[in-house]
């Protein structure tokens, strides 16, 4: 199925229903959530998930796994979704936080072919049969199963004033933002700014920034944008203390997300 809203779907009696949708360049979705678990994969473009737990950068070559009932909002930059939509009883593992994973080529053509299938919407699953339709979703549900998750979750704190300063840093971080500022911003000292941080979040200031700033670079990296211009938006003097940075962070260089680039599956 291409195109069409899960709320038109929704009631199937299927376990598994599988939408392509195509999004234009910088659509976002608002706040919103399923009565499904969701498992959202872009086969090119890039995603930023935001619930009230935190947010997440996705790449061409994630996933993000939304649990049923989880409010959550969705920013896309030219974006060409594979979506399922699975009923939380057939996924009694399913996480219960979003979750970014890999999707290994198998997966991704599992996927895409998911959606390509021409399914009856009204007629219960018959996993005791043998046919296509029923053997790839049955293999997509194991291959789920087996994901393990990707560290590019940034929290996000529930103290009103210091949730804004974050969601402020996030739409434009640099490096030359500190920790000290935002103490003053919200009056209180650097000590008491970095304790609130780490009992509501679990990182420090300057951990939440630097992973901010790589959460921001990573869709432009993958779109292709050189590091030296993403070293300069950032504030960074020189492309290689930006590289030192993010490989500390990430655990990979900047060059290793530019060669993930994506191009969009035909049909």
């Amino acid at each position: 199925m291409r195109n069409i809203a899960i709320k038109a779907v929704d009631r199937s009696p299927r376990s598994v229903l599988a939408i392509g949708t195509d999004y234009p360049r910088g659509h976002a979705l608002a706040a919103h959530d399923h009565r499904r678990a969701q498992f959202l994969f872009a086969v090119n473009g890039a995603m930023n998930v935001e619930t009230d737990d935190g947010e997440w950068t996705v790449l061409p070559s994630n996933a993000v796994m939304i649990p049923a009932g989880v409010v959550h909002a969705v920013t896309m930059d030219g974006v060409s979704t594979r979506s399922l939509y699975i009923e939380p009883s057939a996924v009694p593992w399913f996480p219960v936080r979003c979750r970014v994973v890999a999707v290994s080529p198998l997966l991704r053509e599992l996927l895409v072919a998911a959606v390509d299938m021409d399914v009856e919407l009204n007629v219960e699953d018959d996993f005791s049969a043998h046919g296509r339709e029923t053997a790839v979703v049955q293999l997509i549900l194991h291959e789920l199963r087996d994901l393990a998750p990707l560290p590019v979750e940034l929290p996000l704190p529930r103290h009103p004033g210091l949730r804004a300063l974050c969601t402020r840093y996030l739409a434009g971080p640099s490096i030359h933002d500190s920790p000290a500022r935002w103490a003053g911003r919200l009056h209180i000292s650097e000590r008491t700014l970095h304790r609130l941080l780490i009992a509501e979040t679990g990182m420090s200031a300057s951990s939440w920034m630097q992973r901010a700033c790589i959460l921001h670079a990573l869709p432009k990296l993958s779109a292709g944008v050189s590091v030296t211009s993403v070293a300069s938006e950032l504030g960074y003097s020189t492309p290689a203390a930006f590289a030192a940075m993010c490989t500390r962070v990430s655990g990979a260089p900047p060059s290793s997300y530019r060669a993930r680039v994506t191009t969009p599956t035909p049909g």
